[in-house]
């Protein structure tokens, strides 16, 4: 039976969320009016997609109400009628709440994705699911098309800052044609893969719809290879394809070689000891594939290093380090495993990990933010040629992310950092994984150059 991804307690103990979430923890906080963010629901292999039923609502005429319908049935999960504004139904509280909105014409239409969710959201169980889906404003017929569409962000990354007890709100674009590809990106923001993706905009591409997946060992027969996969996010995720079927190949410094050999041995995989910034890098890589695995289904350039200094102290050295790393070796990796004739098969994924940073910004580091955006706008610039094989290629960008590295931040930035989100928590390696693995998978084949902020919503940029 396959087990959940293990967890290190040195590196995940909130000591904050455990004690607002005791007996007299809870009872302080309340008296306190203190923040208490809520235990995360995170994926358990086995377990249902949904803990409890949901509900679906339309605004304006929407064409997702069926294939949406059709997923949530395919999955288990039970519906119940909307809402009233009255209190309707019978009380049940409910595990999802889904409105599709490809309906709206104008601003006027936005008033019944209020009459549907303000009801709903007030049956909405802990760590529930608010998930929108719509139109890109940037195919609207019209200005106020447009205006409508657009709205719907600004209302559903509120609405997540709204919500309570570890419940999410996301929006999914869907384009007239992109039909096909809704049911994998349901099932991940639904469940509890996306428990620290939060407030987050995906748009879906027209690409055709895949044949299904064993939603248990989703990569069951694929070969994946991992950066940086020595320690902290690179190991989860190096856990999870293993989880979910797949050969890992890890991939790290060969000063890392011990603990790198570790996470081979416990993922059941194989330990390639690169600098992935060495001239030759790109043809050992692309030669250990093939020769060792015969090509590769899964690439997830995570490997970074931050040298951190203002950028008027900064010397070249630690600027360059740092590009070397974070941006030109993803950059040469891929072109490599693109010029090497059927090394990435059909169907292939390229995952890079970017970063909060890249998006927002962070004093102190200009060289790190600078690689991190660079990533963003490499993998928007290699979707289509992706697309062309059958491929896909995104980014995921990790928020405040607990790690071995975090924990040794002074207290106060720690917590400061845990906090600025609207799960009012840090996430944990674990999180940034399972999106990885979520765009690894088959049903990801709609998803393609898109970036998936795993932040909780942070309160820092977009």
């Amino acid at each position: 039976m396959t087990q959940p991804i293990p967890e290190d307690d040195l590196i995940v103990s909130d000591w904050y969320r455990d004690f607002t979430n005791s007996g007299v923890g809870a009872t302080l906080t309340k008296r306190l009016g203190l923040p208490r963010p809520a235990v995360l629901r995170r994926h358990e292999p086995g377990a249902p997609l949904l803990p409890g039923p949901a509900v679906v609502g339309t605004a304006g005429e929407g064409r997702l109400r069926d294939p949406l319908t059709a997923v949530l049935k395919d999955a288990g999960v039970t519906l119940l009628s909307p809402v009233t504004a009255d209190g309707g139904t019978d009380g049940e509280r409910t595990a999802a709440v889904l409105l599709d909105a490809t309906g709206l014409r104008t601003p006027a239409d936005l008033a019944a994705a209020h009459d549907f969710l303000a009801p709903a959201l007030r049956r909405l169980a802990p760590s529930g699911r608010v998930l929108v889906l719509a139109e890109p404003p940037s195919e609207a017929a019209d200005p106020a098309q447009a205006a409508a569409r657009q709205a719907l962000e600004g209302l559903v990354r509120s609405t997540a800052k709204e919500l309570r007890g570890g419940a999410t709100a996301n929006l999914l674009l869907v384009p007239d044609g992109a039909e096909g590809g809704l049911a994998g990106p349901v099932r991940f923001f639904l469940s509890g893969r996306s428990a620290y993706v939060d407030g987050q905009v995906v748009t879906l591409t027209a690409a055709g719809a895949t044949d299904g997946q064993d939603d248990d060992r989703p990569l069951a027969g694929k070969v994946a290879v991992v950066t940086g996969a020595a320690r902290g996010i690179g190991a989860a995720i190096a856990r999870v394809l293993a989880r979910d079927g797949a050969h890992v190949v890890v991939v790290d410094l060969p000063a890392a070689g011990q603990a790198l050999a570790g996470v081979a041995n416990e993922v059941g995989g194989t330990a390639l000891q690169l600098d992935i910034t060495a001239p030759d890098a790109p043809e050992r890589l692309v030669g250990h594939l093939r020769e060792r695995h015969g090509g590769v289904d899964v690439v997830v350039h995570n490997a970074g290093i931050t040298r951190d200094k203002l950028l008027v102290n900064m010397d070249a050295a630690r600027w360059n380090a740092v590009m070397a790393v974070n941006l030109q070796a993803q950059l040469d990796l891929t072109q490599a495993l693109l010029d090497a004739d059927g090394l990435l098969r059909p169907g292939g994924r390229v995952v890079c990990v970017s970063s909060q940073s890249g998006i927002a910004g962070n004093r102190g580091q200009t060289n790190y933010a600078a690689s991190k955006a660079g990533v963003i706008g490499m993998v928007r610039a290699w979707a289509p040629a992706l697309a062309e094989r059958g491929a896909t290629i995104n980014a995921v960008a990790p928020g405040f992310i607990v790690t071995e590295m975090t924990a040794r931040m002074p207290f106060g930035t720690r917590e400061i950092g845990s906090r600025i989100n609207s799960l009012q928590q840090g996430g944990l390696p674990v999180d940034v994984a399972e999106t990885v693995a979520w765009l690894a998978q088959p049903e990801s084949t709609g998803v393609n150059g898109q970036v998936v902020r795993v932040c909780g919503q942070s309160f820092l940029g977009a």
